[in-house]
């Protein structure tokens, strides 16, 4: 969902990197920009020299566009150094798509949380809740038409399209552990709801937060229910996890995965928390006027989407109206009702 830019956020950048370019953030520390064959179509990864090669935090979506660039940046960003180890903040493709192809290239190791690695080999494995078939039928329980869940079935395992191997060990990371990455030393600061453990990292000693998709400067984070936890509340995870982030100094250099550089970390956060609250009041008065038997999450996306949306963006979409359906009934502000078939609507709280 789109949320309100603050309008004090500072931007120290005027743009990224272009196509096989690097900026450098502080001395040591680059940022490289690769594409995403999405609507979201880039992703900002982030290097550190060290002796005798690099540190990599997050490594792009795996397709042939983005190796194609990433064999330009070796013999000229890298200058032929290996890779020396690969940080990756979360599971989903851009962030870790390449991670066992370059961990191959390089022989470095792949860091990331325990349940990130694990959900990466379920959502490739298409097993254990995160099946595609298993989401078509979350969604056509919520209320998905049957064309939609068909163009979403006719899509097939996309995620395995963007991460076409994945490593088959790594070194875990936990939250407040402290890992050496360039001149600096980053801890780690755990979030949820965008995905089970992401993993920001935080260097005091330069101001900097690598944030990776918890913290983005112009769209809230794609918070989202899955198949394999239907009643969990993510989004209670998710604005539970911005308290870490409020808790680190006002001028912190954020990097996010999406967009641009930014200071003005209590403002981004706030304005999180009220654009989710704006969102949550808004689908309590769509309910509150529909006819007493409620509405399906199929039937409140335009509530939070108000626009046309494509067949990915419909993925993303179910999913987020339904962490915020399932929020709101976990705060008793709205009860969920089972009907034919399995069909889950939601009402107003009976008196």
């Amino acid at each position: 969902m789109t949320a309100p830019l603050p309008a004090l956020l500072d931007y120290p950048y005027a743009g990224p990197p272009g196509p096989g370019e690097t900026v450098e953030i502080a001395p040591g520390l680059s940022w490289l920009r690769m594409p995403l064959p999405f609507a979201l179509d880039h992703i900002n990864l982030w290097l550190h020299a060290e002796p005798g090669g690099f540190a990599l935090v997050d490594c792009g979506y795996g397709d042939e566009a983005t190796r194609a660039l990433w064999e330009r940046h070796f013999a000229t960003t890298l200058e032929n150094r290996p890779i020396l180890r690969i940080i990756a903040t979360h599971c989903h493709p851009d962030h870790v798509g390449n991670a066992a192809w370059l961990a191959a290239r390089f022989g470095a190791p792949v860091a990331m949380t325990h349940a990130e690695y694990l959900t990466a080999h379920a959502f490739a494995g298409q097993h254990s809740g995160y099946a595609l078939e298993a989401t078509v039928l979350l969604f056509r329980r919520h209320g998905m038409p049957a064309e939609h869940c068909a163009g979403l079935q006719g899509r097939g395992n996309q995620y395995k399209r963007g991460v076409p191997e994945l490593p088959t060990s790594f070194a875990r990371l936990l939250a407040g552990d402290c890992i050496p990455a360039g001149a600096a030393t980053w801890r780690v600061v755990e979030g949820h709801g965008h995905s089970p453990e992401h993993a920001s990292l935080y260097a005091s000693e330069r101001g900097i937060l690598i944030s990776g998709d918890m913290l983005l400067p112009r769209i809230s984070t794609n918070v989202a229910v899955t198949a394999a936890e239907p009643d969990g509340d993510p989004l209670a995870r998710f604005l539970d996890s911005l308290a870490a982030f409020d808790a680190l100094p006002p001028d912190t250099l954020v990097l996010p995965s999406h967009g641009l550089p930014f200071r003005g970390i209590a403002l981004r956060t706030a304005q999180l928390r009220a654009h989710h609250a704006a969102r949550l009041d808004e689908l309590v008065a769509a309910v509150a006027a529909a006819p007493a038997a409620g509405l399906s999450a199929h039937d409140l996306v335009p509530v939070l989407f108000r626009r046309e949306l494509d067949v990915q963006q419909r993925f993303f979409a179910m999913g987020e109206a339904i962490a915020h359906l399932n929020h709101l009934r976990h705060a008793g502000r709205l009860e969920r009702r089972t009907g034919a078939g399995g069909s889950i609507r939601f009402a107003l709280r009976a008196a």
